[in-house]
């Protein structure tokens, strides 16, 4: 009890001797000596309280410095009952000039630091040991052309550790900036010390011709640097705000000749390629050809890429998906692409010829105008072919709707080898009960009953497939209906014979079903619409009217089988 009371009279007494903590020094240091001109270093200052930050005033630095960030931290410290207080800053600062400069002395109630004198040295002329952080840039060209893709590639080396930061894009006027591809991570040795090196890659497009000025690229952030505490045996890692950036640079742009003929296109290399089915020898009226082109172009911006348009004769029916565009890196270098699929439709049979595709492009190595060419092509288009099965016929109708749906080709053909078994039993009982006299009425009559319920459910079945909008079912439906009206498999080449009527509504069914696919993705859907409904109603029309022109004379052949 005793002890607890002294030692408690003890810090009171303490506390009289001292009744409050006093600011008495003020210390400033930098993090290296000498630094080039423009490079980033750490002004630290520290007073052995705990003040008001903005008693400190760095106004002064602002003649001979670039003031970047300030940070502010606070401490304190028990050792042997006595309680140490600090306050510390770090201001980022950049010499204007190189030369010797003076860092003045900072006073804070009534203390004063000492002045810092400073050596600033000329960009470059430091070892590289000596940076534990730089950027490097450069551009892929010196001289460019309107619109062309400059690559500006800029390098962050790091020989501390990276706790956070932030790379910013260079600053460039009268032309278009973007990131390309990801961030690359790896590591270079450079003079003998390894560094962290992160790359990344921008695409430049001057707008205008004359000089463009670069302002480099650059980083702002902390690392952590080991840093030996006064009073301590170890050496500690602690967080230091860093900046850099990369020198400026300077491109020539030049305007597009005026010798150019065409849509305005710089690259290193324009290529002009397509793919088509090279495996058919002849296409069919109303059967799509699918036709891809595509454009690629070495270092050009997929923007600047010119639509392709492809002339066709007035026999040839082309109906265009919409462009895809995109950039991406192979072998170091930058590849825009633009390809474009169209369905072409054939709607008169003959030789047809595709004209040459020829897109202009301008050199900017060998300086002259250079052009990218897809040579024509002939193709031949039959319009009466005789197909194997009636599932080539249906395979053909499945193909406009979807080319994809090939499994449905095998579900046709089966249904068709059903049908014409069933019909083949059908005749060969039929011929049979013509053999017996007896039951020639009956059989006859039954017969003329059965066939009027077949057709009539064939029409309704051809009616529904109409509603339905399905073309590759309607087409499959009117094949089933005209094989049980005449009682043999038809195929589309031979319905289309029974009249003139028939076969233009089968022509433009087809054609209708091409172009509402084509126009799918488009605010034309309602049109498509009513467009295959009309056809289908014309050819429900032509359905009904040959129906009536076969039905009228079946009773004059038949009246001998049953003679009076």
């Amino acid at each position: 009890m005793v002890i607890r009371q002294f030692f408690i009279l003890l810090l009171l007494a303490i506390g009289v001797a001292h009744p409050a903590f006093a600011l008495s020094k003020i210390e400033a240091s930098v993090d290296r000596n000498p630094v080039m001109e423009g490079e980033y270093f750490v002004l630290n200052i520290s007073v052995d309280d705990e003040i008001d930050t903005g008693k400190l005033d760095t106004s002064a630095l602002l003649k001979d410095f670039i003031v970047g960030r300030t940070s502010v931290s606070r401490s304190t410290q028990i050792m042997n009952f006595d309680a140490v207080k600090e306050t510390r800053w770090q201001v980022l600062l950049a010499p204007k000039q190189k030369g010797q400069l003076t860092i003045p002395a900072f006073t804070i109630d009534g203390i004063s630091s000492a002045p810092i004198p400073l050596k600033v040295v000329e960009t470059g002329s430091q070892p590289a040991q000596m940076n534990n952080l730089f950027i490097d840039a450069k551009v892929s060209t010196d001289e460019a052309y309107v619109g062309q893709l400059i690559t500006y590639k800029v390098k962050l080396y790091l020989a501390v550790e990276l706790q956070r930061g932030v790379l910013s894009a260079p600053v460039i006027e009268g032309a278009q900036i973007k990131q390309i591809g990801e961030d690359k991570d790896g590591s270079e040795i450079v003079d003998g010390r390894r560094y962290r090196v992160i790359e990344r890659t921008y695409g430049i497009i001057p707008d205008l011709p004359g000089q463009v000025n670069i302002k480099g690229a650059t980083f702002a952030g902390d690392v952590l640097v080991e840093s030996q505490r006064r009073g301590g045996m170890f050496g500690f890692n602690e967080s230091r705000p860093m900046q850099a950036g990369a020198p400026s640079l300077t491109v020539q742009v030049n305007p597009a000749p005026t010798s150019f003929q065409g849509q305005w296109l710089v690259a290193d290399l324009v290529v002009l390629k397509e793919n088509f089915p090279e495996d058919i020898k002849e296409f069919t009226v109303g059967s799509p050809i699918t036709r891809t082109m595509t454009l690629l172009a070495s270092n050009a911006d997929e923007n600047s890429l010119p639509d392709i348009v492809q002339t066709l004769p007035n026999e040839l029916k082309s109906y265009p998906e919409k462009p895809q565009r995109q950039t991406f890196v192979r072998d170091a270098q930058i590849v825009s692409q633009y390809s474009i699929t169209s369905a072409i439709v054939p709607s008169k049979a003959g030789t047809f010829t595709l004209p040459e595709v020829k897109v202009p492009w301008w050199n900017p190595h060998l300086k002259r105008q250079e052009t990218a060419t897809l040579p024509a092509r002939t193709i031949v288009v039959t319009g009466g072919a005789v197909t194997d099965a009636p599932a080539q016929a249906a395979w053909q109708a499945n193909s406009a709707a979807d080319n994809n749906d090939s499994w449905m080709i095998k579900v046709f053909a089966a249904l068709w080898l059903i049908t014409l078994v069933a019909w083949i039993i059908t005749l060969i009982a039929w011929r049979r009960a013509l053999k017996k006299p007896s039951a020639a009425p009956t059989a006859l009559n039954a017969s003329m009953s059965s066939a009027q319920s077949v057709n009539v459910a064939g029409l309704q079945g051809l009616e529904q497939a109409c509603a339905s909008g399905d073309v590759s079912r309607i087409m499959l439906q009117l094949q089933r209906y005209f094989s049980e009206l005449q009682q043999v498999p038809m195929t589309l080449d031979k319905i289309a014979e029974q009249s003139p009527q028939l076969a233009q509504a089968i022509q433009q069914l087809q054609i209708a079903a091409y172009s509402a696919k084509a126009d799918a993705n488009s605010h034309t859907d309602s049109a498509n619409t009513n467009k295959l409904t009309a056809e289908c109603a014309a050819l429900l029309n032509a359905v009904k009217a040959c129906e009536h022109k076969h039905s009228n004379p079946k009773s004059a052949p038949l009246s001998p089988l049953n003679p009076k």
